[in-house]
This record gives C-alpha cells, structure tokens and sequence, in this order.
C-alpha cells in the first residue's frame, strides 16, 4: 500500500507594517470613502431631479390623483399608512429572507454536486435553465394548490425565482479554479474532499456573492408574486396584499407608496448581502479583487 502523506499548506509569507504601510492604508481608506460619498451624491441627484420633473409634470398638466399622483401626496400618503407599510414590508421582508438562505443552501449543494460531477451536471442542467424560464405567475396557482395559502408557499415561489444565479454561479467558480493549483494538490496527495474544502470552495465564495446578490432582489419580486396569488385567499398583510386591496380601490397614491417600500426592501436586501460579504466572507473575496470590482 502507498502511503498518503498528511496535506498541508506552504506557510504564508508576512511582510512587516511600517509608518509607510500605515500611510498607504490610510490613503486608500480615504479614496474609497470619498468614491463612496461621490456615488451616493451622484444617485441621490438623480432620484431628486427624477421627483422635481414628477412633480412638476403633475402641475403643469393638472393630471388626475388617480392616474398619476404627485411625489408629495405619494409621501403623504405613505405617512399615513405606515403601519401597515411596515407591517408589510416586515412579513414580506421575512419571506424574501427565507427564501434567500434556502437559495443559498439548496443552490450551493447542487453546486457542489455539479461540480463533483459533470454527467449528473449535464443531466439536470437542462431542468436548473427550467427555474429561471419557467413562468412563475403560471405555476403559482398550482403551487397554492398543492401546499395551501400559506408563507411555505410564497418562500417556495420566491425560492424558485431565485435559485438559479445561486447555482449558475457557485457550479461556475467551483469548476474554473486554476489548473495549476489543482495539480499542486494533486502533487500534494490532497483527497477530493481535501481539494473540495480547502480549494474549490473558497475559489467559488466570491461567485457565491455575486449569486446572492442578483438573488437579493428576485427574492423580493418572487415573495411579491406569491403574495398576489395567496393574499387573496388568506388573512395575509404583505406588500402584495396590499398591491391587490388598494389597486381594487383605486387608490394610486398608495400602490405607488407600496412600490416605493418594495423597492426600499430590495434594496435593504442587497445591503445585507453586500455587508455580510464584506464583514463575514471578506477573507475569500479580497484576493480576488472582487470587491473591489464589485463595488
């Protein structure tokens, strides 16, 4: 029998901090604060310029409330109701998140089965491409159907909506690792699972990231969907409820303050994501330059 000799990893090289890598630091802290400050300047330009000419569409051309209500009555209104806004972006907001981690654990393990093995790859690719064609409003009745009026159902919506950039992108990171250093593991006699945990995995967190953020927001569209369809048959408050109640009563203004909190919480799911990446799996995707890019 050939011994197997015990895997371990060449001893990373520490370079000494100085004052002058100090300085560096500093100087770079500062330029990506103030690129930070100059993107949000610029974005929250845009929004007040996109407001005012709203606005002043409105006036000039004295549209009805119904049809088209001015930014402020659409702000007041929003006040007005806020408690269930915030009811509603409290229970949707939990079902995005729900169907967030299930994307994220379901889709990584298919991932790595994928990986592991490129004839199950090729047989049930076709059936993964099936989440992301497959018409969702279609199916979300069957869906009721089957499992009831109930949030089980709107987290399985949101969870097939979302699950594909989750599998998409963790199957190509774990299979596009670096030859190389693939054969350096070999060289080392790394077990599969050895080269699976220590080397394709971490290649493939930064993929994960951008998985979860493009899932970040379908997650929000898919709890959305699955709540027009069980709202209507159930004592449910989530923003789709709301959606199908006010639109029933003509009430403009606050279907646009329901669209306005929607967007509001995909993008309170975006920052979640984006922070989780940069304070809990910033040690895999800082060598890679992806934050950088990314941000």
């Amino acid at each position: 029998m050939r011994a197997t000799r015990a895997f371990v990893f060449p001893a990373q090289q520490t370079t000494p901090s100085g004052p002058r890598e100090e300085i560096i630091s500093l100087k770079i802290g500062k330029t990506l604060a103030q690129a930070t400050l100059q993107r949000g300047l610029l974005t929250s330009s845009v929004m007040l310029t996109a407001l005012l000419i709203w606005e002043l569409v409105v006036r000039v051309f004295d549209i009805h409330p119904i049809v088209l209500p001015a930014p402020l009555r659409v702000l007041e209104v929003a006040w007005q109701e806020q408690v269930a806004l915030l009811r509603g972006f409290a229970i949707t907001g939990a079902a995005a998140c729900s169907a967030l981690l299930v994307s994220i654990v379901v889709g990584t393990a298919v991932a790595i089965l994928f990986s592991q093995s490129p004839l199950m790859r090729i047989a049930f690719q076709p059936y993964v491409i099936f989440l992301q064609t497959v018409p969702i409003v279609a199916i979300a009745p069957l869906l009721i159907t089957w499992f009831g009026y109930g949030f089980g159902t709107i987290v399985l919506v949101s969870t097939i909506i979302s699950l594909f950039p989750i599998i998409s992108n963790v199957t190509a990171g774990l299979i596009s690792v670096d030859r190389n250093l693939v054969e350096l593991f070999q060289l080392q006699d790394a077990r599969r699972l050895q080269t699976l945990f220590k080397l394709r995995i971490p290649y493939a967190v930064s993929h994960l990231v951008l998985g979860m953020r493009i899932s970040a927001g379908l997650t929000v569209i898919g709890a959305i969907i699955g709540e027009l369809f069980v709202g209507s048959g159930a004592k449910y408050a989530g923003l789709g409820k709301l959606m199908t109640g006010w639109q029933n009563l003509a009430r403009t203004d606050a279907l646009l303050a329901v669209v306005m909190t929607s967007t509001l919480l995909g993008l309170v799911m975006l920052g979640a994501v984006n922070l989780t990446s940069r304070l809990l799996l910033r040690r895999w995707t800082d060598g890679s330059g992806f934050e950088k890019n990314a941000g």
